[in-house]
């Protein structure tokens, strides 16, 4: 991880020759975002992977050729928690996407708060074709992100889409040039790093839990709880008092 000033950081996934997440980079990226998570001072963060050929090749298929079902159950363990610390990140969370992004990398990819894509991305679910299955939690993140129709086209049909039908699915939200692709999303990081942080974690939550179906009991703890947590907050201080100059 590199930090970058302005309360922003990159992390970059880094496993030649294309990224796979094998199991020790499925750990280490896990521990590194629960453990920012649960610090005082979490930054703003982009992910992002080495070099410009992959973002992510999704999982480690030579690695996955040693599996018996035990091992998978492991794995795709190990991979629910990954997708859960991305999903409990309270702090911004920027993917910048310079290459294949396949399996496993989109479902990282959706749990971002805002997605850039190089013209050269691509996207793909193979699963299908190799006998493997995303994750549970990643296939309704697709399908919540996306809509059924273009989870459907992805998950079963297993065929890449590139960075500008990406971005009209919903898997995108910035198409830019791979020249640009990392400042760009560092300075968006660093613009949503300088929101109040307590706010930006309680619309997070809000957002992860949704409020459909919930009893009004339930929505009304939860707005009272988040607004004694964001009236107390230095920062959310500051911005009302700064709004109201």
């Amino acid at each position: 991880m590199s930090d970058t000033g302005g309360g922003a950081a990159v992390l970059t996934l880094d496993h030649p020759p294309a990224n796979a997440l094998s199991n020790a980079a499925v750990r280490e990226l896990t521990t590194a975002l629960n453990t920012l998570a649960a610090g005082p001072n979490a930054p703003a963060l982009v992910l992002t992977g080495a070099g410009e050929r992959f973002f992510c090749a999704g999982g480690d298929i030579k690695e996955a050729g040693a599996y018996d079902a035990e091992s998978m159950v492991e794995r795709m363990t190990a991979f629910h928690a990954l997708l859960c610390a991305l999903e409990d990140f309270p702090r911004p969370l920027v993917c910048a996407v310079n290459g294949w992004c396949v399996g496993g990398g989109i479902e990282i990819a959706l749990f971002a708060d805002v997605v850039y894509a190089s013209p050269q991305a691509r996207f793909v679910f193979p699963e299908i074709d190799h006998g493997l299955l995303p994750a549970v939690k990643g296939i309704a993140r697709v399908r919540t992100v996306l809509g059924d129709r273009a989870a459907r086209r992805l998950l079963l049909g297993g065929e890449p889409v590139d960075a500008l039908d990406a971005q009209a699915i919903g898997i995108v939200d910035h198409v830019v040039e791979q020249g640009e692709l990392l400042a760009v999303a560092t300075a968006r990081a660093r613009a949503a790093a300088a929101k109040p942080p307590a706010v930006f974690a309680a619309l997070k939550r809000a957002l992860r839990t949704g409020s459909a179906g919930r009893a009004a009991a339930a929505q009304l703890r939860t707005t009272i709880a988040d607004a004694r947590r964001v009236f107390d907050d230095p920062a959310a201080r500051a911005a009302r008092e700064a709004w109201n100059d």
